[in-house]
This record gives structure tokens, C-alpha cells and sequence, in this order.
């Protein structure tokens, strides 16, 4: 039998290798160093800790996958989390691989130079304009710097540029090809990886979106395609980039939430329900009471709407003064208010205002939606009542009292009707933790809300609560929950406790599903607001453009060795005018095929706007919405713009040697000028490396003489 050779053909991008050697060098060699907490290492590092604890935490600035990223290679270097990220300075312990806390972004940042390379490839533009674009990145210090520590912007920046490449892959494939759509799927996939990393990521993702529904507009439109052909098509690019991101960006919250088990700092920021399903925390003091409240249960109850800090209804022996500063009169009757610490004076008891008893009977007797109930003040045995007099700081609602009889004609008013807002029918029982109850005061039909004001002294600083009959702000303000739970019994009763324990006592977290997790996880991050204040290295974006700011990331502390966060001055500035160059071209260009006039062929005019809405949409769609963020803003929230930018200086240059210059003797002055420009950025990134890696370390003198703009605080020791 005659036995065929097999033979294995393999073909070798020889400048792509090269690149992604020459990439990975810049970006990982040395990566230890500095042995220190840079920057930023400082925030991202304490979420990487909890992720080793399996503590939850909350990052109001983004979803979680990249955090997950960074706690990934954290576990793969064996770090248990037991360092406390207090300062920028810090030195790591020997026990601390720092290497593996930085590898994923430094990989993810050397790894964007070659899918850049194969990005500038898939417009069809030329291998020298394809290895320029990937110089530019390779040698651009900002880019260098975010990627060598445990930072988010070059993950971010990676999955952004694997997006587009991915998509144009697909999109140049023939489409007899039907393996082409694991292309398209990878896009979808990244641009999951890209939002799920920071929410900026969302911007590049819409454009992405916004271009493949254009390509998929003419495609339907090509009658040379079959019916069947172009609806299978649109359904396999509507499941690859609209339906795969949303799932993926939902598994990243269920790993999150799957992992992230145990109570930890953040929990006050989520609702009772939330709280209870984690171990430890309130887990411990809500597991086992009742599930339903019933007539004579003593409970606290929590309002839903008091973020980031939870205040309890509350009351106390104090009364409201008889008159206030404004000379406004009160009732004089007992002060009720919300206060954000656990006391004694939190608790209520739940009475049938038809009986006299404070017990719960035997069986339980739950109450439902509808019902009308009275709430006793569990220490001063006064009754929550409201009336027709003005709340003390919010004169337009009523006040809330416990009712004191002073026999001046201020009839007791203490009935409330309890109406279950986020109940399943209508015979819903109120059960702990898990319903969300606003209380209608019968006689006025106000709801008992906390209006958010702080007290004056006489209330000593706590949150005012009053009844509104006007439902203004969120739903959340007028709804109460009740957190901690337990049967009041009399002396009989109690001998008869284990009665009691019957199937209403049950685990909490048990009704707590995934879902209402993620939706409530994610109201949190999309509302819940940072305390944002100046920095000294806080920036506008207007500033970013041309590079009037600098970060210094990390100072040695007896040396002048320090490391900046400063773009390669060259690169930028080259960019900034590729920008303008393009913006001005395009203009000619549109007015004269609005005249009939066409410039390019049709090819060379399509890869014109390609190059446009990668380059120039890339840099726009990460710049302008930080134009309208109020937020605490610095340098690095430029760089995937920046990124994008430096890519269409190469582009507009074979456009330019290609299209706009006929003369050789023009076109050799252009190449001169390409490689003086090369060389100068090649010079320009030389010349601040010792800014970019820390070392060697420069002398006073020099460092003055690297601060090329006024505004850069480059600091140094004089010797």
C-alpha cells in the first residue's frame, strides 16, 4: 500500500512576529519593578483582595469583568489578598508577586501592536502603512506605562481594537465562507470584553453596531443575494452583536455575584434582601426569624431609599420644640425620625388596631396587603401618627409624631394602611426583607417618607421623616422594608416557641433570585454616585488633546527615579494634525462629489471613509462623552482615543502618497519626511523612557530639562 507523505504548510508574518517580540518587550520586561503600589494600584488593588476573600464589593465606576481579569492573574501568582492597599508608595511584601498582579494588562497592551498591525491590513491599506500604525503604538510611552501596571485602559484598549479587527475580518470574508462568522462572533464577544471592562467600552461598541447595521443595510439591498440567504445572514449578525454581548455582559455578573459570596464593606449599599443573601453580615442576625409578618411582630424597618448610608424608622423620648427658629409651632409631640445606626429605638410593634393584644397568636395571623395596622414604638409605647401640621424641615408634608394626648384638641391619628408595592397578587402577605411596603396614613392618605433633610440639633442631626401626600422624587423614598424580624410572645407562648418554627420560617436568601441580584446590582452602579473631589493630577478633556498634563504615577522615595504617565510629544502632535489634515480633506472631497466631481475611484473612496470611521469615530466616540461627565477626570481616560487617532496618520499618508501627489520628485520628498517623522518619534520615545520605566535614574538637571510644557510637575531632588 503506498503510503503518502503529510505534508503541513505554514505561512510566517515575519514583520508580525517581529512586532509582537518587539511589543512584548517594551510592555513586560521588567515588570516587577517598581516594587511598589503605582497610582491607580491602589483602587484596583482592594477590589483584587476582596475577589481573593470572596468579600462582594461594588465599583460604581464599572461592571466587573475587568476587575475579575485583574484578580485572575492576582490568583495566578498565589497572592491571598492580605495586603492593605493604604497608599500609593507602598512597597509590596516578598510574598507579593507583583509580576503576576501586572501581566494581563501588560499582555493585553502588548498584544494590541500586532492587532493593530493586521487592523490597518484589514482597510487594505499597505504593509508599511499597516507596520507604521503598530510603531506608533509601539512606541507610544503613555500606552507603555498604563499597560506595565495593574490598570484597566490597555484591557479596555485591547478589546476594542479586537472588536473592529474581528468585525472587518468577517466583513472582507468571501461569503461563501461560512467560517467567517467566528469572526463575527469574536467581535460580539469582545465588545462584551470591552463594555464589561469599563462602560466607556459602550461607545465603541455602538459604533461598531451602527457600521455593521450599514453593511447589513446593503446587504439587503444586493439582489444578487437570495432571500433566504440575507435573512439567515441578518439573524446570525443580530445573535453574534446584539444577543452574545448581552449574555456574556450578564455571565460576567453571575460569576461576579457567584464568587463574591461573603458580607463585606459595601453591603449598606444594597437592600435588605441583597444583604441577607450573603454570608455573614445580615445574614447572621436575619437567619431563621419569620418570613411573614403577622399582627403583634416586633419589627425595624428600613428605608429604601436612604443610599449609600441605611438609616431605620425610629423614635426616641425627645419631642419636636414647641416652637422653631422661624417661629413655626409644632405639636410638641414625640420626635420619629430615621437614624443610620442599629438601636434599640428602631424597634415597632405591629398592632390589629381591633385588639388590644402585642402578641402574636397561635397560629400567626400575617398581614396583607390593604390592611390597616398601628405601629407602636417598642421603648416609649407611643404610636406613629401624623396630623395637619407642618414637618419641621419640610413645611409642605406633614409631620410624623409618636402621639402624645396633651388634651388640646389634636385627635389621636395612628391608623396606616399597608400597601405592598412590589407585590404578586393582591392577596400578598408583607413578608421580611423580601417586600417593599409604603405605609398611607388612613386619615390624610399621605405615605410616611424620608425626606432626606437632616434635623436640627434638638434632633440630633437624624433624618427627618414625614408624611407626603404628594408622591415627588423616586418610588424609593415612599417605601420601607422590614430587615430584622421576630414574633412577640407572651409567657405562654413562649413555652410553646417551637410551634412557631413553622414553614414561614425559612431561608431568606432562597427567594433571592440571580436576577433580581443583577437588576438591583445594577441600578446601584448606574445611580449611585461617587464622592468626587479635586486632584491634583485631575484633568478636562480639553487639556488631553494637547497633552497640557502629566500624572506622576510613582516617585521614588529617596532618589530622583519616578515614573509619569506622559505621551510620546511627537506621536501626538503628528496626530492632532492628521486630524485636522483629515477633517479638511474630507470636506473637499464631499463638496466636490456634490458637484459630480470624483476625486477617488470608488475603492480608494471607500477605503477613505473606512479609514474615517475607525480612526476619527474610535477617537470621537471615547472623547466627547467625557465632555459631559461630571466627574474627577485625568490623563488615561484619553488613551483609547489617542490610540485610535495615532492609527490614521499612517493611513493618511499612503492616501496622500497614493492619490493626492503625482509628481516622483513629491513623492520622494513625502518619504523623507516619513522617515524624519519616524525618526523624531523614535528619538521623542528614547528620550522619556526614563519617565516611562523608572529608570535610569536622572539627575535634577535633566529631569528640568524633560519638562518640555510649564504645566507638567516633574519633580526631582536637587543633590
Amino acid at each position: 500500500m503506498l503510503q503518502l507523505p503529510l505534508l503541513v504548510t505554514a505561512q510566517v508574518d515575519l514583520v508580525l512576529l517581529l512586532l509582537t517580540l518587539l511589543a512584548c518587550w517594551t510592555r513586560l520586561s521588567q515588570l516587577g519593578y517598581p516594587n511598589a503600589v503605582v497610582f491607580d494600584e491602589v483602587y484596583y488593588g482592594q477590589f483584587v483582595s476582596l475577589y481573593m476573600k470572596r468579600v462582594f464589593f461594588i465599583d460604581e465606576s464599572g461592571p466587573p469583568f475587568g476587575h475579575m481579569i485583574l484578580a485572575f492573574g492576582a490568583y495566578l501568582g498565589g497572592f491571598d489578598g492580605n495586603f492593605l492597599w493604604n497608599r500609593i508608595g507602598a512597597e509590596y511584601p516578598s510574598s507579593v508577586c507583583v509580576w503576576s498582579l501586572r501581566l494581563l494588562p501588560a499582555l493585553c497592551g502588548a498584544l494590541s501592536v500586532p492587532l493593530v498591525y493586521l487592523l490597518i491590513l484589514e482597510l487594505h491599506f499597505s504593509y508599511c502603512t499597516a507596520l507604521g500604525a503598530a510603531l506608533l503604538l509601539l512606541l507610544e510611552n503613555s500606552l507603555i506605562v498604563q499597560s506595565r501596571f495593574m490598570l484597566l485602559e490597555s484591557v479596555l484598549i485591547f478589546f476594542q481594537l479586537l472588536a473592529f479587527f474581528s468585525y472587518l475580518r468577517f466583513h472582507n470574508a468571501p461569503n461563501s465562507s461560512w467560517s467567517r462568522y467566528c469572526w463575527l462572533l469574536l467581535s460580539g464577544a469582545s465588545c462584551a470584553g470591552a463594555v464589561g471592562v469599563k462602560y466607556m467600552g459602550v461607545f465603541s461598541y455602538l459604533l461598531l453596531v451602527g457600521v455593521a447595521s450599514l453593511h447589513t443595510w446593503q446587504l439587503i439591498g444586493d439582489r444578487a443575494v437570495s432571500h433566504l440567504s440575507v435573512c439567515v445572514q441578518c439573524v446570525c449578525r443580530c445573535v453574534c452583536l446584539l444577543l452574545v454581548p448581552v449574555l456574556l455582559y450578564v455571565f460576567w455578573f453571575y460569576v461576579h455575584l457567584t464568587v463574591l459570596h461573603r458580607s463585606g464593606p459595601h453591603d449598606q449599599l444594597m437592600s435588605s434582601a441583597f444583604q441577607a443573601s450573603l454570608e455573614g453580615g445580615l445574614s447572621r442576625i436575619t437567619q431563621g426569624q419569620p418570613l411573614e409578618v403577622a399582627y403583634g411582630s416586633q419589627v425595624t424597618l428600613r428605608s429604601s431609599a436612604s443610599q449609600p448610608i441605611p438609616c431605620w424608622l425610629h423614635s426616641h423620648k425627645a419631642n419636636y420644640p414647641i416652637r422653631y427658629d422661624n417661629g413655626r409651632g409644632s405639636s410638641h409631640q414625640q420626635q420619629v425620625t430615621c437614624y443610620p445606626f442599629k438601636d434599640v429605638n428602631n424597634w415597632w410593634i405591629i398592632k390589629d388596631p381591633g385588639r388590644q393584644d402585642l402578641v402574636v397568636s397561635s397560629p400567626p395571623r400575617p398581614v396583607r396587603h390593604g390592611d390597616v395596622v398601628q405601629l407602636l414604638h417598642g421603648m416609649t409605647s407611643r404610636f406613629l401618627n401624623s396630623h395637619d401640621v407642618a414637618a419641621p424641615m419640610s413645611p409642605h408634608a406633614q409631620e410624623v409624631s409618636g402621639y402624645i394626648d396633651f388634651n388640646v384638641s389634636m385627635p389621636v391619628q395612628n391608623l396606616w394602611r399597608v400597601d405592598i408595592s412590589n407585590r404578586e397578587a393582591e392577596s400578598e402577605v408583607w413578608k421580611t426583607i423580601l417586600s417593599e411596603v409604603r405605609l398611607v396614613h388612613v386619615n390624610t392618605s399621605a405615605v410616611l417618607k424620608l425626606s432626606g433633610v437632616s434635623l436640627p440639633d434638638w434632633g440630633f442631626r437624624q433624618l427627618e421623616v414625614v408624611a407626603d401626600k404628594v408622591s415627588k422624587g423616586h418610588q424609593s423614598s415612599l417605601s420601607w422594608t422590614v430587615e430584622e424580624h421576630r414574633y412577640g410572645t407572651s409567657q405562654e407562648q413562649k413555652e410553646r416557641e417551637a410551634e412557631l418554627h413553622s414553614p414561614t420560617h425559612i431561608d431568606i436568601d432562597r427567594n433571592i433570585s440571580f436576577w433580581a441580584k443583577f437588576l438591583e446590582l445594577q441600578w446601584k452602579m448606574l445611580t449611585v454616585k461617587q464622592e468626587e473631589s479635586e486632584h491634583k493630577y485631575s484633568s478636562s478633556p480639553l487639556e488631553w488633546i494637547t497633552m497640557e498634563t502629566n500624572i506622576a504615577y510613582w516617585l521614588h522615595p529617596s532618589t530622583n527615579a519616578q515614573i509619569h504617565l506622559i505621551g510620546n510629544p511627537v506621536s501626538w502632535g503628528v496626530a492632532n494634525l492628521s486630524l485636522s489634515a483629515y477633517q479638511l480633506l474630507a470636506l473637499v472631497y464631499l463638496l466636490r462629489r456634490r458637484r459630480g466631481i470624483k476625486d477617488l475611484p470608488d475603492a480608494a473612496w471607500s477605503q477613505f471613509l473606512a479609514a474615517g470611521w475607525l480612526c476619527v469615530g474610535g477617537w470621537l466616540v471615547n472623547f466627547l462623552p467625557f465632555l459631559l461627565l461630571e466627574k474627577t477626570l485625568f490623563l488615561y481616560h484619553y488613551l483609547p482615543s489617542i490610540c485610535f487617532l495615532l492609527l490614521l496618520t499612517p493611513a493618511l499618508l499612503e492616501h496622500t502618497h497614493t492619490h493626492l501627489l503625482s509628481c516622483p520628485a513629491q513623492r520622494r520628498t513625502l518619504c523623507v519626511c516619513v522617515l524624519a517623522g519616524g525618526a523624531s518619534v523614535f528619538l521623542s520615545y528614547r528620550t522619556f523612557c526614563p519617565l516611562t520605566y523608572g529608570n535610569p535614574e536622572l539627575s535634577a538637571n535633566q529631569l528640568q530639562d524633560l519638562r518640555w510644557r510649564d504645566s507638567w510637575d516633574i519633580l526631582y531632588r536637587r543633590r
